[in-house]
């Protein structure tokens, strides 16, 4: 379960480590532009993972002040990650 998208370079292990060493624990609300990605693969990435049930109900996006990105269609700037994902890691 770790690629949703095979044309997504980052998996999901990748991307929760890059969120958890930014956010510094699960649960907290961080930038998106925080990540170390380019707004390419953020935006591919993270619309990728919001296709999959299995995944996104583990992801809360938002829009707020900041760097905006197309997720789906959706301006999105900011994320946050439950605890919970480590079960499908």
């Amino acid at each position: 379960m770790g690629q949703p998208d095979p044309k997504a370079k980052l998996d999901l292990n990748q991307v929760v480590q890059k969120y958890l060493a930014s956010a510094g624990a699960y649960g907290k609300t961080v930038a998106l532009s925080s990540l170390g990605l380019s707004p390419k693969e953020i935006e591919g990435v993270f619309s990728a993972f919001d296709e999959d049930y299995h995944i996104s109900r583990y992801f809360h996006l938002q829009c707020a002040a900041g760097a905006n990105y197309q997720i789906n269609g959706f301006p999105q700037s900011h994320v946050s990650i439950d605890a919970e994902i480590q079960s499908i890691l």
